[in-house]
């Protein structure tokens, strides 16, 4: 067979048709769903706090349980979606989530807010492993990190709405009944899923043309690898290991940004909304640029190695004026550089996301997935106790700012180590 040159490609990526977006676009909504739901504890700290009388290190506990949920549901997931699909088990996972969601609206201290975000961990961590898995299926190779950016923007989306949403919520209903309220989101998300998605090969919508600029890769094997080959390969270690370094960071920005806000700057709950939704706006065209420019690169002829590797340390590059954060007076100041850094963040992470369809057969994504997530989740829990811990010994975020600013360069360091030519995985 003769192979079709790039101007033929993209010509037939004109012609084909484009339902393969509609998938995008569910996965976009389920993700700023899950962000909403995630958030909502950091938005409401403030207010929780002054109910409750919570320390730094009590809420550093509530949200170090859900990063133990979302260890442990993460690697799990990533074998369910490998062996049920992105339909089935994206489905298991949000009704998980919206449950756990829900239950926060119960909740009545430190040990049943816990529970009720242990649950909520348990079902988003299935979020990630069956959207990856879908765009696997969905999208052909110079398409998956644009996808997957566009996909992943949904978290900022669903960070800019919380802070805006919630505290309306909140003064109109009271913040249990925000909790049922939001949750009723992931009820009609379900719906949508349920009756929408469908493998591309299976689908009525999807034309011969575009199943074809689907499946125009060469063809991988299926069969599914067990973990235990997984963990002795380098590419897996390449990967989670950067989501060892760099999720806890996002998630240090989800949880702890919102009382940032509220002690540096002397905020309250109708004030902090707009400058801490303009951050997520920022990081919103991050998650989009980070696909864009590595899909852009290879579709100018670079390698996949070459154009996620370069993006990759933009984006670091782009993250280290964080470290003088603290030293800002001016809130919208600190606003352009916090979210410059979660921007760069987003577009960072699209392109690690990526890694495993690049280089593992498709019937070990989302094992892989999982894997990463995993790790990644349990660098959060440290990162979760650590930031409770010095904010209640030292009361400044200093510390915290310096780690966020250097931990992308070594997560570079530590992939291009690993995998040097992101070359396919020997499994």
């Amino acid at each position: 067979m003769v192979e079709a040159s790039a101007p033929t490609l993209d010509a037939a990526s004109a012609k084909a048709g484009r339902y393969r977006w509609v998938i995008v676009g569910l996965l976009f909504a389920a993700t700023a769903v899950n962000y909403i739901d995630r958030q909502m504890i950091g938005v409401l700290k403030p207010t929780l706090v002054a109910e409750f009388g919570w320390t730094e290190s009590d809420f550093a506990n509530i949200v170090f349980w859900f990063q133990m949920a979302y260890a442990i549901g993460y690697i799990g997931f990533g074998r369910v979606v490998d062996a049920v699909g992105a339909r089935l088990g994206y489905t298991i996972a949000i009704v998980i989530w919206t449950i756990g969601h829900m239950a926060h609206g119960f909740a009545t201290g430190v040990a049943s807010f816990a529970a009720a975000r242990f649950g909520l961990g348990v079902g988003e961590s299935g979020n990630f492993p069956a959207g990856i898995r879908a765009v696997t299926d969905w999208f052909p190779q110079r398409e998956r990190a644009f996808a997957i950016g566009l996909f992943n923007a949904g978290a900022n989306v669903g960070a800019i709405i919380t802070p805006l949403l919630v505290p309306v919520l909140v003064l109109w209903f009271g913040w249990r009944a925000a909790f049922f309220l939001t949750g009723i989101f992931g009820v009609a998300w379900l719906v949508a899923w349920w009756f929408i998605y469908r493998h591309p090969a299976e689908h009525k919508r999807v034309t011969p043309a575009e199943l074809a600029w689907i499946e125009q890769d060469p063809a991988d094997p299926v069969e599914k690898i067990g973990w235990s080959r997984l963990l002795t390969v380098r590419e897996t270690w390449a990967y989670a290991l950067g989501k060892f370094l760099i999720d806890p960071i996002w998630w240090f920005f989800l949880f702890w940004l919102p009382g940032y806000l509220f002690e540096r700057y002397d905020m309250d709950l109708k004030t902090f909304g707009l400058p801490l939704a303009a951050i997520y706006l920022i990081s919103d065209g991050g998650s989009i640029f980070g696909g864009w420019m590595s899909s852009r690169l290879i579709k100018a002829g670079r390698t996949p190695n070459f154009a996620r590797k370069m993006t990759m340390l933009l984006c670091a590059i782009l993250v280290l004026p964080i470290w003088f954060a603290q030293s800002l007076d001016s809130v919208w100041a600190a606003v352009l550089i916090i979210g410059l850094a979660t921007a760069a963040h987003q577009a960072f992470s699209a392109n690690l996301y990526t890694l495993p369809s690049d280089v593992f057969p498709r019937g070990a994504v989302g094992s892989v997935v999982g894997i990463g997530g995993t790790v990644g989740a349990l660098g959060g829990m440290g990162m979760a106790l650590f930031t409770g811990y010095i904010l209640d010994k030292t009361g400044s975020y200093e510390i915290l700012f310096a780690i966020c600013a250097s931990a992308y360069l070594l997560a570079l360091a530590v992939v291009h180590f690993l995998s040097p030519r992101l070359a396919p995985a020997r499994v």
